[in-house]
């Protein structure tokens, strides 16, 4: 029995392998967001700073490991058996969800769902408890008020943290302004001297306490001292940042920027280790005093967790230089995160979320609050404040930079990484499991809505994304509780074999994540291939045409292939094939809605000679986005038909639109041809098959429409084949007026 438990305890240090490394993967941009964001140094510097922060905060964190002992349930009421079933459950839950949740790209935090699975696994196995003895409650099993805390304290992170970030943001913006260079030069040295100070207090003074290689004696001074340490952390940084600054030139807000991307990787490493070692560590220790009891499993009282249990420096060191191994090797990891770089970058752009009815109403709520303000405000003070946010000259200098030019600036970035790091230190050291992606992900939110990067064309987008990450974080809380709480139940009832079937579903996940190889081609890479690449300062109209002739052409025979494959898939009730086709399309259409949102920015970058042409160019990508909607409307209802296992068209209707289909083909490639070539004298010749196709599908509707008379065709057949037929004509006209506009664009160039 014994060594049943002992391999138990190693499938659980496994599990936290596999944890550490996903992760690690998803929470890197926490710490990295800012510093990459701000292009305050290069990529390898910053990795090198984050890592070495990771290793130093691994050490910090054994305080935090009782959370996963006796934050959440009351491990005396419980039996070694009881606690393996809630350990075990917390952690093939906590492999299986992350695997999904990077599987559909849905945001996550990791502390949540650690949280809520020791809640819900504890909570299965104590109803079970008090079904075979009443006379005990479950608020005696379950830490009821620590449990509070910490989920009041995660839900309350995000206000605070959001409201932190904006405060701090506003009035740093109010001192420095955009055009910040002047001032930092008298003042730089004692806000950095701050920054880095207030980082030194929370991390090293605050932090210091919960390190098992310190002395008692030396946690014991700097606990009497803290002012001490401050003020002097405070002159010195201050002069320090000084001479720097005069003597070597070196910019005071990279160090802060490099100094805060160190902090809060130490502080993601202090607070969220014991998401990922927490629980097999306490297994661990459970395991010992199962050994030392030498009595059966269920007669083993786990009463000796409750107590003070110092975690093994060796096991944190080993812990961290495993993140620090992921954030170096992991392929998420390098990409760094754009989500929340879109939602808290200063210009505008192409938004990754829609619109919401919430958000607009947001926005609309703020808005008015804003106008009911500032009609009480002097006009003079508006105008000092307008003078401080106004972002002209830093606009400029990002469009002399191009590809280079950073997302925000550095002062942003400094005031994200300090207000985060703090924040989630001085939770560390309350030994509240903060979630590190909470707090770094508001703070950036607040910060952006402070330096208004949230403007009136983007505010409703960038507030619907914060929503939906939001929503995302709630969705992990239940999903975490609910599958933690089955799997611990499947456990109880059915013990070793069940245990053996989920670890087996595991490592299934564990090797779909690390081992297998994936796709390396995402809607996000194919419709790179239709942008057309930044370059530093402006475009010739020439490279513009070209790249806009390969998306047409390109879109164009994709649409002839669709199209034809769509009819003939329908035709054989290849429901599963039609899915696929559906994918397809929406692909498309994203690349086309790139092209068209990107318009702005590639006329403000044509040539000063040549902007003439963007006309034409406007007109091409318009009329390419709205033939790409055609093939939507035509493929998507045939899917819908046959899913919804309608019948489908008689043998003459498949007739017309295999004829229908030929000539839709034919004609595309010609037309391909005659792009392709710029032999556009063969342009009437096109319109001419176009009127007779046109007159074709006249013909192919008549005889439609006397079935309908003569009730040999039923009404869902029907609407589907007059759907075909008429966005198949609104597919022509498009194509013609894509190829006229194409020839105009040509015609303007050769001119």
């Amino acid at each position: 029995m014994e060594n049943i438990y002992l391999i138990l305890v190693i499938v659980l240090f496994a599990l936290a392998i596999s944890d550490l490394i996903v992760g690690v993967s998803n929470d890197a941009v926490n710490f990295l967001n800012s510093a990459i964001g701000a292009k305050a140094a290069p990529y390898t510097i910053i990795m090198v700073v984050a890592a070495i922060g990771i290793l130093v905060g691994a050490t910090f964190s054994s305080g935090m490991m009782e959370v996963a002992r006796k934050g959440i349930f009351n491990p005396q009421f419980f039996f070694f058996d009881e606690i393996m079933i809630i350990f075990l459950a917390v952690m093939i839950t906590d492999v299986i969800l992350l695997d999904l949740f990077n599987t559909f790209g849905m945001p996550t935090s990791t502390t949540v769902s650690i949280v809520f699975e020791i809640l819900g696994a504890a909570v299965a196995v104590s109803l079970v408890k008090v079904s075979n003895d009443p006379s005990m409650s479950i608020s005696q099993y379950i830490n009821t008020a620590k449990a509070l805390g910490i989920i009041s304290g995660i839900l309350l992170s995000v206000v605070i943290s959001f409201s932190v970030g904006a405060l701090v943001q506003y009035i740093t913006r109010m001192i420095f302004s955009f055009d910040y260079d002047k001032r930092l030069s008298y003042f730089g040295a004692i806000y950095g001297g701050i920054a880095i100070t207030a980082i030194t207090y929370f991390i090293l003074v605050k932090g210091a306490k919960t390190v098992t290689f310190i002395d008692d004696a030396t946690k014991d001074w700097i606990k009497h001292n803290g002012m001490t340490i401050i003020a002097v952390s405070l002159v010195g940084w201050t002069i320090l940042l000084q001479i720097l600054k005069l003597i070597f030139k070196i910019d005071i807000l990279k160090v802060i920027v490099l100094a805060g991307t160190f902090a809060l990787a130490m502080a993601f490493s202090g607070n969220d280790l014991v998401n990922f070692i927490g629980v097999p560590l306490a297994g661990f220790e459970s395991f010992h005093i199962f050994q030392k009891a030498g009595m059966e499993p269920g007669s083993v009282s786990m009463e000796a967790l409750a107590g003070k249990v110092a975690t093994p420096t060796y096991m944190l060191i080993i812990a961290g230089l495993v993140m620090v191994v992921t954030l170096w090797t992991s392929k998420k990891a390098k990409a760094v995160v754009k989500t929340s770089l879109d939602l808290s970058r200063q210009q505008e752009g192409d938004e990754r979320f829609g619109s919401s009815i919430l958000a607009r109403s947001i926005v609309r709520a703020s808005i008015n609050t804003s106008n009911a303000l500032n009609s009480f405000l002097p006009e003079r003070i508006k105008n000092s404040i307008n003078k401080q946010f106004d972002s002209t000259n830093y606009d400029e200098r990002r469009k002399k930079l191009g590809k280079d030019a950073p997302a925000f600036d550095m002062l942003r970035a400094s005031v994200n990484l300090v207000v985060a790091s703090i924040l989630i230190s001085l939770a560390t050291n309350m030994k509240l499991p903060l979630s590190t992606t909470y707090v770094t992900f508001m703070v950036a939110m607040g910060s952006s809505l402070a330096d208004r990067a949230w403007g009136r064309e983007s505010a409703v987008y960038r507030i619907t994304g914060v929503l939906s990450v939001i929503g995302g974080w709630f969705f992990t809380a239940f999903s975490a509780f609910t599958a933690a709480f089955i799997m611990a139940l499947l456990i109880s009832w059915a013990g070793l074999w069940m245990i053996a079937v989920l670890i087996l579903f595991a490592l299934f996940m564990v090797f779909r994540t690390h081992l297998k190889p994936k796709k390396e081609t995402t809607v996000e890479t194919e419709v790179a291939e239709y942008e057309i690449e930044e370059v530093e300062g402006e475009i010739p109209a020439e490279k513009v045409l070209s790249k806009c002739t390969n998306s047409v052409t390109q879109t164009l025979e994709r649409i002839s292939d669709i199209y034809s494959q769509t009819l003939h898939d329908f035709e054989a009730e290849d429901r599963k094939a039609l899915k696929e086709i559906n994918k397809t399309v929406k692909n498309i259409n994203k690349k086309t809605k790139k092209l068209k949102s990107n318009v702005y920015p590639t006329v403000m970058k044509l040539q000063e000679q040549s902007i003439d042409s963007s006309l034409y160019y406007v007109q091409v990508i318009d009329y390419l986005r709205e033939t790409a909607h055609c093939l939507s409307f035509i493929s998507e209802p045939c899917y819908i038909h046959l899913d919804n296992n309608h019948r489908i068209f008689k043998p003459e209707q498949f007739e017309d639109l295999n004829n229908l289909s030929a000539a839709i083909k034919k004609f595309i490639a010609e037309m391909v041809s005659v792009i392709k070539t710029n032999d556009y004298d063969k342009l009437d010749d096109l319109m001419e098959k176009r009127e007779s196709i046109l007159e074709s599908i006249r013909g192919y509707r008549k005889a439609q429409l006397k079935r309908i008379k003569n009730e040999k065709a039923g009404t869902k057949v029907s609407l589907l084949y007059l759907n075909i037929m008429h966005e198949t004509q609104n597919l022509l006209l498009h194509m013609i007026n894509l190829t006229k506009a194409q020839r105009d664009f040509v015609d303007f160039q050769k001119n």
